[in-house]
């Protein structure tokens, strides 16, 4: 059943239906040099919480103070929830910490934001994305453990945080584009295809799959819930769901929807491109924005190559969300709701 009857207005104009090409040409509105002073107190409060603890999965707001910067991360919450939904922080020393000093002054920001959400079926709270050789066209293989390009999608949580340590010899770039703005442009084009795309499409959950639940998740790539819309998208899991004979089959329309979906978002006018470089902190919200990373070649050297932390995080005065949201977040609860669990799994946080 699909959540809803209608479709959104024909045009949604909400600060996160921008275009790509605006933002390029105003940089200030989503890239934040943190400034000496800042960088000081986040590296203040890790030292302290870590001279206390090594439990990182269960550091909390109050375990990491930050008289300077939490109201910086409070509007930052609201912009990703209101806002642009997405910004950039710059100028951490990462080549100066450990790998336990980068993980707690991410996790620290992290649960400024909100709370942290699982990644994969070991309960992983800080995930690494590196190429770990796996072999993209495997369905069981999760496509950030590659150097191939990762096509855009969204994560199963709120917000995506990535904390660049070590970037790539070449390639690797990160792209963004907005799910509404994809929205507007497919229902002035192509009107009859974008409705498509309400209907409740199965994605592939590649494994890793909740007790009692199917291998596969039928949420629609597009919601209109509470006056909002939401997207879910990870076109190879979608196209990957069709090897089970009980998913949803998709018609010549649905591939049609799909691909003028993909070839807008792919549209270099429409989307937004920028390297990350090391001591970048990149933080989307996945429910109006789609992310992509270009496929990337590796510096030969093994302490060299390109190496992201990421974190998905659950906010605290979020969007309401539609009940199917349930299969892919277990809850719908608001800021309580989204990662993979898997029964058995422990909360932990790898460092390496």
């Amino acid at each position: 059943m699909r959540e809803t009857t209608h479709l959104p207005p024909v045009q949604i104009d909400i600060p996160a239906a921008w275009i790509g090409e605006d933002m390029a040409k105003h940089p200030e509105s989503w890239l934040i040099e943190l400034d000496p002073a800042d960088v000081a107190e986040l590296e203040l409060a890790a030292t302290g919480f870590l001279a206390r603890s090594h439990d990182i999965g269960g550091l909390t707001q109050a375990d990491f103070p930050l008289p300077r910067l939490a109201g910086h991360l409070a509007a930052l919450r609201e912009k990703l929830i209101a806002g642009i939904g997405f910004e950039v922080l710059r100028g951490l020393r990462v080549e100066r910490y450990s790998a336990e000093m980068a993980a707690t002054i991410f996790c620290g920001i992290g649960a400024h934001l909100g709370s942290a959400r699982s990644q994969n079926a070991q309960g992983h709270i800080l995930g690494h994305v590196r190429d770990i050789g796996a072999d993209a066209r495997d369905t069981k293989t999760r496509i950030y453990q590659t150097a191939e390009r990762q096509t855009f999608h969204t994560d199963s949580a709120d917000v995506v945080g990535l904390l660049c340590l070590q970037d790539a010899m070449q390639g690797g770039e990160s792209l963004l584009v907005s799910t509404v703005t994809i929205y507007n442009e497919m229902r002035k084009r192509r009107p009859d295809l974008v409705r498509l795309l309400f209907d409740p499409i199965a994605t592939d959950r590649r494994g890793e799959i909740p007790e009692g639940e199917k291998p596969y998740f039928e949420i629609p790539v597009l919601s209109w819930h509470a006056g909002l819309l939401t997207g879910v998208y990870q076109r190879q899991y979608i196209d990957s769901a069709q090897r089970f004979p009980d998913a949803m089959r998709l018609t010549a329309a649905h591939v049609e929807a799909l691909d003028l979906f993909d070839g807008l978002a792919n549209d270099p006018k429409l989307n937004l491109s920028m390297r990350l470089r090391p001591g970048d902190m990149q933080f989307v919200y996945n429910h109006s924005l789609l992310h992509d990373r270009m496929g990337f070649r590796d510096w030969p050297e093994p302490d060299k190559r390109r190496h992201m932390l990421r974190l998905w995080l659950s906010i605290p005065g979020d969007r309401p969300l539609p009940d199917c949201f349930r299969q892919r977040y277990g809850s719908i609860q608001i800021g309580d709701r989204g990662g993979i669990i898997v029964k058995g799994a422990r909360l932990n946080v790898p460092l390496l």
